[in-house]
């Protein structure tokens, strides 16, 4: 799906992150861009990233120093961009928990700049990162990205005719990802022991190319205001425990606060608006502007079904957990 991408501008908000640097990875491998735009605010990070992909000479990467809360500088970073990927997230549950206006700034906030931005630039497509946290949210970090959720499905009620289209996609625990478990454990198992919420913990898991060819599949079919979620495999917590630190001993800390025992990509409630597309779900929106059979083959999910982490039917097991940890490792060397 790279191909979408060839002669676009593309911003990437957060861009310095697991997702944008993966993101950018496989754009300038597989398409051709006129710009691929690195929006962040952290100067290091960007210096960082520099190396791997430089903005010199005919290279068509930018960075762009910026946060999403400063809505003039995303503005003027917008100006003939075709696509943005918005990225950029207040993400840790303990900081965010901490930190709930700061997180309320980022993530809702920002989300609305993003979305003004967009609109006053004329944009052509916007993809919102979400995840299974802002389904029934127990959370402050999910209960944001609920909100931004909704933010960026209505704001296709402000885009006239031919404008901006906006869609999510929603999925869940990114495999190697930046604070993810993987890293977290790689480096108690050196000292022989690994901290354990629960045995019984149950999560979805996804890599990062998956993540960025879901999010490219998306930009190619959505119509504006779809929530797309991936069907993922489910692990146990313990199952991921045997497969990244077999030998080292557990000490179980118990669930804390704002974490569920399983997580969810669907809810009950919203089921009826959800069309299974084969490889994918879409949640559609309930609102007068989006237009109807957009997806005439999609078969409706059964009133009252959900998509959770503890009932799913395609679970891994410890060894290809730990096949798709070493395809992780071997493309961070």
């Amino acid at each position: 799906m790279t191909h979408l991408l060839d002669g676009k501008s593309i911003l990437i908000s957060g861009g310095t992150g697991s997702f944008g640097q993966k993101f950018i990875e496989m754009a300038m491998a597989n398409s051709k861009p006129d710009r691929l735009i690195i929006y962040s605010r952290d100067e290091l990070k960007q210096h960082d990233m520099r190396s791997r992909f430089t903005d010199e000479g005919d290279s068509v990467v930018r960075y762009f120093i910026g946060d999403v809360r400063d809505r003039r500088r995303l503005t003027r970073a917008c100006k003939g961009v075709d696509i943005v990927i918005h990225a950029a997230a207040l993400k840790q549950v303990p900081a965010c928990e901490y930190n709930p206006i700061e997180a309320v700034r980022t993530n809702i906030g920002g989300a609305v700049n993003v979305i003004d931005a967009a609109l006053d630039c004329g944009v052509k497509q916007v993809i919102a990162l979400s995840t299974d946290k802002a389904t029934s949210p127990t959370n402050l970090y999910g209960a944001t990205k609920l909100v931004a959720e909704k933010l960026f499905v209505q704001a296709n009620s402000y885009r006239g005719a031919g404008g901006t289209r906006f869609s999510c996609v929603r999925y869940g625990n990114v495999l190697g990802s930046r604070g993810s478990i993987l890293p977290v454990w790689q480096a108690q198992a050196k000292r022989g022991l690994i901290t354990i919420t629960s045995l019984e913990m149950t999560r979805f898991l996804i890599t990062l190319p998956q993540a960025v060819g879901f999010v490219l599949s998306s930009l190619a079919m959505m119509h504006g205001g779809e929530i797309f979620v991936p069907k993922l495999p489910s692990v146990t917590i313990g199952t991921m425990a045997d497969a990244i630190a077999p030998g080292a001993e557990r000490e179980i800390i118990g669930i804390r606060a704002g974490e569920k025992l399983h997580e969810q990509m669907v809810s009950v409630d919203e089921s009826i608006r959800t069309v299974d597309l084969g490889d994918r779900l879409a949640i559609l929106p309930a609102h007068p502007w989006w237009p109807q059979h957009c997806y005439p083959e999609a078969q409706p999910v059964p009133a009252g079904w959900s998509y959770d982490s503890g009932t799913n039917d395609w679970w891994l097991t410890a060894k290809e957990v730990e096949r798709l940890i070493e395809g992780t490792n071997e493309e961070n060397h």
